[in-house]
């Protein structure tokens, strides 16, 4: 048994049990669910079929997005290793990666051996009446298959074939390997984060792998939606490196326009103040004033109305100037008082402002928890799991969370002995 957990549930969500045996695989060149009974599945990308060889992070977590919208994901792994993610860790739940089990709900696993001539021939079968290939292979790894684009569009001309590297397969590092941190590193994402006495630091989580997924994933939407006007496949080439570069966005804009390099400033804005963090009398917040009237109504609450009027504060640009007289000023008065006490007055003043909350914070959080971020399976090695939702809310056509993180090799016996024909 596994728990289907649908999103469009006006108040709580109510886990429907699907018996496995009820489910059959329909052989049509390709292989999907069949639906029995009255719950529907169709979801925005029911009927697309997505063979995903990448492994890690940024490729799952693409494929992971088009399965959470409907499209059917066959994960092929290596039947030596498999994902290597499925052993990083700790933590494990009875041997089951947290790791893994985070980029890889609704898809079915196979191993084949793409080392081998009878494994090469078994993904050019699946690609066949396939909609989508992923790889994160290295630039030429999948010519040495033999699965090329220009291969595999000869054996299926509608294929979208996208292609994750962590340079591109263009330009002077294209053979390079590329991971997370080196792309943060070079990027120049480090260079801003963090502070002057910290020096250089890497975000929390992979945030290049989890753009580039994201990037993946509206490439071939949007590959999908021309090939229904050209009826033709095509390739898309997507590199960390392109990926992090883009997210550097205003701060990236701000040198192109001035020449000055931007300096690492914490938990400051570079363009906005007052937009960072504070210390109160219990604890840290977050003030994000966007305008002057905003800044105004600010201090009327902390007492200081004629701040203000102070033509170095006034206007944004200026307190921009002045961010090292101003700062010291606000940080004195938040001192005064408990967080929950500037929390409640900034919201009665419509002051954007939030508390800095830990994990354990934000799993207990109400409106996250409302809006189902949080999913339960039963999976049949890890036992009874929990994983981060979407938060994609679509209205007609929502995410559903139709199968766990799949065992390695969990399909093989359903999927495999269609190959051999």
């Amino acid at each position: 048994m596994f728990t289907i957990l649908r999103q469009n549930c006006s108040n709580k969500c109510k886990p429907v049990s699907i018996n496995l045996n009820l489910l059959k695989l329909v052989r049509t060149g390709f292989f999907s669910w069949k639906k029995i009974g009255g719950e529907s599945m169709t979801g925005a990308l029911s009927g697309i079929k997505v063979v995903d060889l990448s492994r890690v992070l940024a490729g799952p977590y693409c494929s992971m997005i088009l399965g959470d919208l409907g499209a059917e994901v066959i994960k092929v792994e290596s039947p030596h290793q498999g994902d290597e993610t499925r052993k990083w860790g700790p933590p494990f739940q009875n041997g089951v990666s947290a790791y893994y089990l985070c980029a890889n709900r609704n898809k079915k696993s196979v191993t084949i051996d793409l080392k081998s001539p009878d494994g090469i021939e078994q993904i050019k079968k699946l690609i066949k009446n396939a909609d989508v290939i992923i790889n994160n292979f290295k630039t030429g790894t999948m010519e040495k298959f033999g699965l090329s684009y220009e291969q595999l569009s000869k054996i299926n001309p509608k294929i979208i074939y996208c292609s994750i590297t962590g340079f591109g397969e263009t330009g002077p590092y294209k053979h390079s390997p590329g991971y997370d941190f080196i792309i943060q590193a070079m990027s120049g994402l480090m260079s801003i984060t963090g502070t002057k006495q910290s020096g250089p630091q890497k975000v929390g989580v992979a945030i290049v792998d989890v753009i580039t997924g994201l990037y993946a994933a509206v490439g071939i939407q949007a590959a999908l939606l021309e090939r229904k006007q050209s009826g033709k496949g095509q390739k898309l080439d997507l590199s960390l490196y392109d990926a992090a570069v883009s997210s550097l966005i205003n701060i990236g804009s701000n040198y192109l326009i001035s020449g000055n390099i931007p300096e690492r400033l914490g938990n400051e804005h570079a363009n906005i103040v007052p937009y960072q963090t504070f210390i109160t009398k219990d604890g840290e917040m977050v003030i994000a004033v966007g305008n002057d009237q905003q800044f105004e109504k600010l201090c009327e609450i902390i007492g200081m109305p004629k701040l203000a009027d102070d033509p170095k504060f006034a206007t944004n640009p200026n307190r921009v100037k002045h961010r090292s007289e101003l700062i010291p000023i606000l940080q004195k008065a938040f001192l005064e008082k408990e967080t929950t006490v500037w929390k409640e007055k900034c919201e009665e003043n419509n002051i954007p402002c939030g508390p800095i909350q830990n994990l354990a914070e934000v799993h207990q959080d109400p409106q996250l928890n409302h809006r189902h971020m949080f999913v339960d399976f039963d999976h049949p090695t890890a036992g009874p799991i929990q994983v981060i939702g979407s938060p994609l809310k679509l209205s007609r056509t929502p995410v559903t969370y139709r199968h766990y993180p799949p065992d390695h090799g969990e399909h093989n016996e359903e999927i495999l002995p269609l190959l051999k024909s």
